[in-house]
Formats: structure tokens, sequence, C-alpha cells
């Protein structure tokens, strides 16, 4: 949820933003049903036992392990949380290339997408 509040805060989409979630009793909430109403964000829930859906996060997670926190010991849960932080901000979002992207990283092909869609 604070990851999800972050991306809100940073990114303040102006269009509907899907979020997609397993079917954890926390996911059906009215409190989580009213949080994505207010920040203009539409929920996406698969089927129970639908494991496809789950494959993007476990990707990204098993890139995460490999790449940085292997062998790494923490003094601190906030030096944890830095250091995933800075992984994903500083690295895996502006830099990393990814196969699936057109060998792009996640902002270089989302610009690219936008500029597609503009042109059209």
């Amino acid at each position: 949820m604070n990851a999800l509040l972050m991306a809100v805060w940073r990114r303040q989409p102006t269009n509907t933003v899907m979020v997609h979630s397993d079917q954890g009793s926390q996911f059906s909430s009215y409190d989580w049903r009213d949080f994505l109403q207010a920040h203009n964000l539409e929920q996406s829930m698969s089927r129970r036992g639908n494991c496809h859906d789950n494959a993007v996060a476990e990707s990204f997670f098993q890139l995460l392990k490999r790449e940085r926190i292997r062998r790494k010991i923490y003094g601190t849960r906030e030096e944890a949380r830095q250091d995933v932080f800075d992984y994903i901000e500083m690295f895996y979002n502006p830099k990393r290339r990814h196969g699936f992207n057109e060998k792009l990283s996640p902002i270089d092909f989302e610009k690219r997408y936008f500029e597609r869609l503009a042109s059209v």
C-alpha cells in the first residue's frame, strides 16, 4: 500500500490507472475500494487460482533478489528500504533494459508508447 501511495503521489496520473491484486480480504474491503476511487485507480482482480497474473511481479522480485539483495546484509530495515528504493528508482526503471520491452528501460518504453499514442 505504501508503494502504491508513493507511486500515485510521484506520478500523479491524470487518466485512470489499473491496479491488479490477488483476492486477499484486504483487497476487497471498503477501505481499499474507497482508496482506489479517491485516487482515480481501477481495481483488477484475477479469479482464484490464476497464477499467471503474478508472473510479472514474480519476475521482478526474482531480478531484485538476484541483482541487488543476494548476499547483502542490511544493518537496519531503513537501510534495506533505501537500497531497494535506489535499485528501482535509480537503476531498474530508468536504465535496466528489458528484452520484452524492445531492449528499452521501462521509462524509455513508456515514453515511446505515449509518443506513438500522440502521433495517432
